[in-house]
Parts: structure tokens; sequence; C-alpha cells
């Protein structure tokens, strides 16, 4: 089974930032990439930088953590390019994300760590 990785699309720079810190606190293991903003410093996402971001990560399957609508626009679009297998998670960003790192730290797999993602699912 290949190692599992995570990214993390969120448009704002800060609150990416933020997120990954507070990942490295409790899974400084677990290969996370990420990105917030646009590439001028602004609000926003970019379809280029986020294909940066799963190119940099050196797994082959991704959970990928988003913030608001256009984030995950731009992780469909990326993951419909990628040979990688990208599994795009409809969860509150922070509590995904932090849930997903301290499980794959602890050495969970897929099959314990999705039915977990799937309680925290934002039905919208």
């Amino acid at each position: 089974m290949s190692k599992v990785g995570i990214i993390l699309v969120s448009h704002s720079k800060h609150l990416a930032q933020g997120i990954a810190d507070l990942i490295a606190e409790v899974a400084k293991d677990i290969d996370l990439t990420y990105v917030g903003g646009t590439p001028e410093g602004e609000i926003g996402t970019s379809f280029d930088q986020v294909q940066e971001i799963v190119d940099n990560n050196p797994c082959d399957t991704l959970l990928a953590f988003f913030d608001l609508g256009s984030a995950r626009m731009n992780l469909e679009m990326v993951a419909d390019f990628s040979e990688k297998t990208i599994l795009i998670q409809q969860v509150p960003v922070v509590e995904g994300t932090y849930t997903a790192a301290a499980l794959l730290q602890a050495g969970a797999d897929l099959e314990a760590i999705l039915p977990q993602l799937d309680e925290l699912n934002i039905n919208k």
C-alpha cells in the first residue's frame, strides 16, 4: 500500500500556514503540502499552485482538504489530470485536516480514517 499524504488548499495564506503549524505539532511525520492565496498574495486560489502542491507531495494517495468552493474546484480539476489518487474531503478544514493527520501519525490506514472523516462531512 502506498503512503498517504495530505494536501491543503485555502484562499488565505495565513489560514493555510496556521493549519500547517497546528498539524506540525501533532503529526511531524506526515507529508503535508499546502497553499493559501494567489501567486500575487491575494485572497483566492490557483490551479497552478494546487498542481504544484500535488506534485511536491511525495505520496501517491492524497487526502485533500479545502476551505471554500473555488479551492474545491481547483482540486477537482487537478485531480482530473493527476496520476495520483486524490480523495477530496468535504469536511470542516481545520477539524478534518487535524483528524486525518493525527490518525495517519498514529499509523491508521485509509480504511480506518475515511469513516471518521465521513462523520465530519458537510452536507450542503
